[in-house]
């Protein structure tokens, strides 16, 4: 039963009542929130960015979850930040992720996965999108559907990142970018086992973000054309700042009435260094949790722009750094919102708090600062959306005791050993048979449209 249907009163029972399981469920909307499909608790991101080497790290050999060693070495860090969500920016449809995905899961951690690569012709051209929008392109984006869609633990996938950034993407790229959620929409329904969230992640530019974020939520009537949730890169908060002098008042007033989640994508300024993350408490506190459902640390590995949480050498080995330690501190005080907090702040009146579905706005003819009339030949992802595409489906594998051991050094902020080589196992991989399946598509589906 959905509780847009309930009475307030009767709502707040039900989450008071919901169980916890150790089973890494899917995740599915419902209103402005992430829910656990089966238990029907919220859920909240609480996590990193992880792409380590960068972009140039996906090749056709390698990417950052091909490689279980690799993958258990930084699960083991993943738990002791105890998170519960990580964003991988890219990844190589046709190499294996069984492993690293059943690790994943093992450990009671999602993903968020961005379809695109750096790879030539699996990336949207933002100034001339219609040059990259070809069956190509298109295939690419459904391959990596088609293979994540078989793991419980994938939250969600962006169907971009930062793609309208300037004037001239601004111009250029929304129709582009509305018109791939609609197709990988359509892709999840045809060809899918349930139903997974597609969000965009959006650049912190006032003359774009907020403008964009209602253009990709409206709907022309389908529901389809409507992004499922919606992702915000920002730094705004830098070292010892508050709720209001970081400007994260308006940030969160801008999103109140937005009817799909809403989350950081990337989070945590560099400007002041080491980063102590203040910001989390605020994330997850009642001020907040009515309109942000959390956040991703930007990010796990250091890269040349210097917002690493861990060095890793030529060798593997991995060394944490003090903004390591300091977020390690912030999230393993702060607690994750549950159902009976937002029900007790709901039924106080709480700020931004909508438990049932809303109805999505019907689109406008226009928005600031952003061209929408160039039109996109929907014929280009037929032919994809009627055969499917050619990948293999990934699936929970048996993982043996040797994949949850990483071979890789670890060593602590002050040269000290890491005193722990080994994943935890804290959740059991729930097989889904065939009639869940269905009954899990479709309370996705019923959660995602009001």
């Amino acid at each position: 039963m959905l509780f847009q249907f309930l009475p307030a009163t009767f709502v707040t029972l039900l989450l008071l009542a919901a169980p916890a399981a150790a089973f890494t469920h899917p995740i599915g909307i419902h209103g402005r929130y992430f829910i656990d499909t089966v238990t029907r608790q919220p859920f909240f991101l609480k996590g990193i960015d992880y792409q380590p080497g960068g972009s140039s790290a996906v090749t056709e050999s390698i990417d950052p979850l091909s490689d279980p060693n690799t993958c258990a070495r930084d699960i083991i860090l993943f738990q002791e930040l105890n998170i519960n969500t990580i964003r991988v920016y890219s990844i190589n449809p046709d190499l294996d992720h069984d492993v690293c995905m059943s690790m994943l899961a093992s450990a009671g951690i999602y993903l968020v996965l961005d379809v695109n690569s750096p790879l030539q012709g699996q990336h949207m051209n933002r100034y001339e999108p219609w040059t990259s929008y070809n069956e190509d392109y298109l295939e690419h984006v459904f391959k990596a559907i088609e293979q994540f869609s078989g793991y419980n633990n994938t939250l969600g996938f962006f169907a971009g990142n930062e793609i309208v950034n300037d004037k001239k993407s601004a111009r250029n790229s929304p129709p582009f970018i509305k018109n791939l959620i609609k197709d990988m929409k359509l892709y999840i329904d045809a060809h899918s086992p349930r139903s997974i969230p597609v969000g965009y992640s959006a650049a912190d530019d006032l003359n774009f973000r907020v403008s964009l974020s209602k253009y990709l939520e409206c709907t022309d009537g389908s529901f389809v054309d409507s992004v499922d949730f919606y992702g915000v890169n920002t730094y705004q908060w830098c070292g010892e700042q508050t709720f209001y002098t970081s400007g994260y008042d308006a940030l969160t007033l801008d999103y109140e009435d937005y009817v799909r989640p809403v989350f950081f994508s990337e989070f945590g300024c560099n400007a002041i260094s080491p980063r102590v993350f203040e910001e989390v408490s605020s994330i997850f506190g009642d001020e907040m949790i009515g309109v942000f459902s959390g956040g991703l640390v930007y990010e796990y590995s250091q890269e040349p722009n210097n917002y690493g949480l861990v060095e890793i050498d030529d060798k593997g080995a991995v060394r944490l750094m003090k903004d390591f330690d300091y977020l390690k501190v912030q999230y393993t005080s702060t607690e994750i919102p549950t159902g009976e907090r937002i029900a007790e702040l709901y039924n106080r009146g709480g700020k931004g708090l909508k438990l049932g579905a809303q109805a999505l706005p019907e689109c406008e003819e226009e928005y600031d600062n952003l061209e929408i009339t160039l039109m996109v030949d929907d014929s280009i992802s037929s032919k994809l959306l009627k055969n499917g595409v050619d990948a293999k489906r990934g699936r929970f594998v048996t993982i043996d005791d040797n994949d949850l051991y990483t071979t890789y050094q670890i060593y602590n902020t002050d040269g000290t050993s890491f005193d722990r080589k080994y994943v935890r196992v804290t959740h059991l991989l729930d097989e889904i048979t065939e009639y869940e399946a269905i009954r899990l598509k479709q309370l996705s589906n019923d959660s995602k449209y009001p």
